[in-house]
């Protein structure tokens, strides 16, 4: 028996979470990459890139063959994000790319549009993957699941 009566609140509805899960399908198709989202409603850090740095290693995503995952980290009430790349799509892509990226995600999240930001910002990552690790016909096997993460 629950103490409180009142259920707690999706942070997406399931048509958000399917076109998520759908971006981060489609992102990853042509690609050995592996994109992971980690959505909370409040980050517990001063910084969220250490929040996604625990997140990124409790997932296993620096064990991709290629050391390829991108992890996107979101956490929805404190309006608070981190974008973080295991080392070998890192060194391809540097920091401007992330920059960019970062840029792109609070432009839709300043006006609202945190599920199209999100979406963009997987399409983006995917373009990226494709362009340094693209898909390896007969050998490439998709490492991590493609479902988002809710944390606490």
């Amino acid at each position: 028996m629950r103490i409180f009566p009142f259920k707690r609140k999706e942070i997406f509805s399931e048509t958000e979470k399917n076109r998520i899960v759908q971006a981060i399908r489609v992102a990853e198709r042509l690609t050995s990459g592996e994109i992971r989202l980690f959505v909370e409603n409040h980050c517990n850090y001063v910084n969220p890139i250490d929040r996604a740095k625990e997140a990124f290693v409790s997932l296993d995503m620096g064990k991709t063959r290629l050391r390829n995952g991108v992890l996107v980290y979101v956490a929805i009430k404190d309006r608070q994000f981190a974008i973080l790349g295991d080392q070998g799509i890192h060194e391809k892509v540097g920091d401007e790319f992330w920059v960019k990226e970062a840029a792109l995600l609070i432009n839709h999240f300043q006006e609202d549009r945190i599920v199209e930001g999100i979406e963009a910002c997987i399409a983006e990552i995917g373009i990226s993957l494709r362009t340094y690790f693209p898909h390896e016909a007969g050998d490439d096997v998709n490492e991590l699941p493609d479902d988002i993460v809710f944390g606490r």
